[in-house]
């Protein structure tokens, strides 16, 4: 993150075929080449839902890469809302 710069967090909440294809491992992969912390985790409901905070810049980049998703997911949609930045957090994980 750029010295000075405000974190910014956000949780975005992702539809489709999103679960059993990898979503949340290269969402992982993704936000740790962005630098950023967060997590992803399933949903019972087939939604995967992600946690990311960082820069900016990044975070938006992650909103970006989420609409596409990686080969093999359907991504048809996603909401994304402002979140608390969450202390302690370092590096990106899976989450149960």
């Amino acid at each position: 993150m750029n010295r000075g710069a405000i974190p910014a967090a956000e949780r975005f909440l992702v539809w489709g075929r999103v679960q059993g294809v990898g979503f949340r491992w290269s969402t992982m992969a993704e936000g740790e080449r962005l630098g950023l912390a967060g997590w992803a985790r399933n949903l019972p409901d087939g939604r995967v839902e992600v946690h990311a905070q960082g820069d900016p810049s990044a975070v938006a980049a992650l909103a970006a890469w989420l609409r596409a998703g990686p080969i093999g997911a359907e991504v048809t949609a996603v909401r994304e809302e402002p979140a608390q930045v969450e202390a302690g957090l370092q590096g990106f994980e899976i989450r149960p």
